[in-house]
């Protein structure tokens, strides 16, 4: 196959070059193969450097289920348009792969180029109150080791900020208790300093030196934080289950996963006057767009600004 035989380079460049996660590679590869499957089948005779803008135009239009292709293989195998998430996913694993070919010399444009992002839709992320997170933190035995390192979980995510495969990968090496930050290896293994407030530190030292020691520990796990009963290190999967089963306890009714923990961080920040630069650091975001969906005040906090600030409203009687 024509396009396949690029795969093994790019996997060097996305994960040496560019420094990026497995994972990523993963959806890269993923997407790529729907695409190498579209151009196999329905341009059998081009190459990547004879790919045009319209070819890329008419994949797309395929995996939204809208393409005119007589490809009635291809038709069977897509009849249902994708999230506009998905979309924007494929279009970047694209113009990863072409900017490769691009600096292997195999192509001399990017048929990418000028390939318009679908349009989300506006959607604030949902959030738990201080009151909902406290009852999270009732909700944990901590008379257990169960029981506490959840609790303890729970205090780090909310706290912090940090995504939940971080503080699956934090080693006892990365808390820094009398400067009170830890270190964090976020996307595309960069390093990163957060700070941690006091209770959490100290709720944290607890469960290393009182409940973490009492375990017995697998071999090339001594350093990971969080682990199991059998000293394993923990799964996502397990975190979702366990974060679904304290919510129940807790009486909410909200989807509570990891990630919520982490909108909840942000936007208690942002509503109480944070530097959005400030929040965007601690987060791990490359861009300051992805802070700025927090920056949602409610019409209360907007109106008692206008009021204070501005010429009109603030003039004395």
């Amino acid at each position: 196959m024509v396009w396949e035989k690029y795969i093994n380079g790019f996997k060097s460049y996305i994960l040496l070059e560019k420094g990026q996660a497995k994972n990523t590679l993963t959806s890269y590869l993923l997407d790529l193969n729907k695409f190498f499957t579209f151009m196999n089948e329905t341009y059998p005779e081009i190459v990547p450097y004879t790919t045009k803008h319209e070819h890329i135009s008419q994949f797309i239009n395929y995996i939204n289920g809208t393409s005119n292709v007589t490809n009635n293989i291809l038709k069977q195998k897509q009849n249902r348009k994708i999230k506009p998430s998905t979309q924007n996913r494929i279009i970047a694993s694209l113009r990863a792969f072409f900017k490769f070919l691009l600096l292997e010399n195999e192509t001399e444009s990017d048929p990418t180029d000028f390939i318009e992002r679908a349009k989300l839709p506006e959607k604030l992320p949902e959030v738990l109150s201080n009151d909902e997170v406290n009852r999270l933190l009732n909700a944990c035995d901590k008379s257990t080791y169960h029981g506490f390192r959840n609790y303890v979980i729970i205090e780090v995510l909310y706290s912090t900020g940090i995504r939940i495969s971080e503080l699956l990968n934090l080693k006892i090496s990365d808390v820094f208790f009398k400067e009170e930050f830890i270190r964090v290896i976020g996307k595309g293994n960069k390093e990163r300093l957060v700070p941690m407030g006091k209770i959490a530190l100290k709720q944290l030292k607890i469960y290393i030196e009182k409940w973490r020691n009492q375990i017995a520990i697998a071999p090339k796990n001594e350093m990971i934080i969080f682990l199991t009963h059998k000293g394993k290190k923990i799964s996502r999967q397990f975190i979702f289950s366990v974060l679904k089963d304290i919510a129940s306890k807790a009486g909410i009714t909200k989807n509570v996963y990891p990630h919520i923990l982490r909108h909840s961080f942000a936007t208690e920040l942002v509503s109480r006057g944070a530097n959005i630069m400030a929040v965007k650091d601690m987060m791990g975001h490359s861009s300051v767009r992805s802070t700025e969906i927090y920056t949602n005040f409610d019409t209360a906090t907007i109106r008692e600004t206008l009021m204070l600030y501005h010429p009109l409203y603030n003039k004395k009687k």
